[in-house]
């Protein structure tokens, strides 16, 4: 299975141009405990291998191996070696489908931040959103194309082998799994690729991209009922009277489990969508403290009371031409007592500015949050494009701002 899309979930996570809900959105992003195994940068792409991998590979080699062990009794043990070879080529095909999705986002200028191979396939995590429907049409579709390719490939080389050997096994198996994963992907619901192809469509006659993901996304619900109800009816030829054994309960779990990945991925797309709906609203002019200059030798207690008397919520420390040099941060502010803050200077509670540390008034929506992201900080120098100091953009205020936007519901 795959799924791969802008800055929405795959089928093994979610991940928003911000972050979740809860998670501060100027942190710095890692690939993290789940990230798995750096397999290397195509593309300049960093692709990983999750732990499941292992547990899906090991799965795959069993079940392969059993297959293997009725057309080709006569490799004995050295059909699992055989069978781990086809799960290593398997995934290479669904590397090579997450690879189309990653040239053809990188064709169209949007950052991809890596690709993981996972539980039920891969995951490309692009970082912005399409401009265009058409744009979102290509992005989807070259990934089930290449899939179909591979299978194509496949087929011409199960010509040119003789049956009943270890290569004809081995591509006929490759191209049948490169057909499912491409027909699989091809189900008009999110978060699949047909989903998103579906989006585009909609999106494309409506004008309004929410109204493509809404249509998607339910579709994308719908189908998860249908796997879970008609995946085990399918694999028993729709027979009710044959459920009741171990095949019966493993093909009823898998249902259950593809079902919930949909499920879930279609209901974070409708989620991430109605962030970006908002997104657009996060500005640092209107997010943005004004602040008052201060030099570094200046008490506490002195800054404090210039701020008070202009209204201001913020202090920055200026050398003896007026230059802004440093930030002084509001936590250090508040874990001086009363008492001691007349004999404190300023510029000891003081961050130094870093380039990523000036921000320009403008600033606004996704572009913000990279930049925080880009520089971590807990408060930042908001300038005009003059170079004028405008002033301080706290990171604590941009995450409320940012959690209201998600609680805030969303057009059609």
């Amino acid at each position: 299975m795959d799924d791969s899309g802008q800055g929405r979930p795959g089928t093994g996570g979610d991940d928003s141009p911000g972050g979740p809900p809860g998670r501060r959105p100027g942190a710095p992003r890692q690939p993290g405990p789940g990230g798995g195994i750096l397999m290397g940068r195509p593309f300049g792409v960093p692709v990983y291998v999750a732990p499941s991998w292992f547990l899906v590979a090991a799965l795959i080699t069993w079940v392969f191996g059993g297959q293997l062990d009725r057309v080709l009794p006569e490799l004995g043990r050295a059909r699992y070696l055989v069978a781990l070879f086809f799960a290593v080529a398997f995934y290479g095909s669904v590397l090579v489908h997450e690879l189309a999705h990653t040239v053809a986002a990188l064709r169209f200028k949007l950052p991809v931040r890596r690709i993981q191979l996972q539980f039920f396939g891969g995951v490309s995590e692009i970082e912005k959103e399409s401009e265009t429907p058409g744009r979102e049409f290509v992005l989807a579709f070259v990934g089930p194309l290449l899939s179909l390719v591979l299978a194509g490939l496949f087929w011409l080389g199960l010509l040119a082998v003789r049956p009943g050997t270890v290569p004809s096994v081995l591509l006929a198996g490759l191209m049948l799994s490169n057909l499912l994963v491409a027909a699989f992907n091809l189900l008009p619901g999110l978060p699949l690729d047909g989903g998103r192809m579906l989006r585009a469509v909609v999106w494309k006659i409506s004008g309004k991209p929410m109204t493509g993901t809404v249509a998607a996304a339910w579709v994308g619900r719908a189908l998860a009922v249908a796997v879970l109800l008609g995946l085990p009816l399918l694999t028993h030829g729709g027979d009710i009277d044959s459920f009741g054994g171990t095949d019966s309960l493993t093909d009823a779990l898998l249902a259950a489990v593809l079902a919930a990945i949909i499920w879930t991925g279609a209901g974070n797309s409708l989620r991430m969508a109605r962030l970006r709906e908002h997104l657009p609203g996060l500005r640092a002019r209107t997010l943005t403290r004004r602040a008052v200059p201060v030099q570094a030798a200046t008490p506490l207690s002195e800054a404090l009371r210039r701020a008070g008397e202009a209204g201001a919520r913020a202090l920055v420390v200026v050398d003896a031409q007026g230059t802004p040099t440093a930030i002084v941060r509001e936590t250090a502010i508040a874990g001086i007592p009363q008492h001691r803050r007349p004999w404190t200077e300023t510029g000891t509670l003081a961050q130094e500015l870093t380039d990523g540390m000036r921000l320009p008034a403008d600033l606004a929506g996704e572009d913000l949050l990279e930049a925080l992201r880009t520089t971590p900080a807990s408060e930042y120098l908001v300038v005009e494009d003059t170079g004028e100091v405008y002033g301080v953009l706290s990171a604590t205020d941009v995450e409320r701002a940012f959690v209201a936007a998600m609680s805030r519901p969303a057009g059609p």
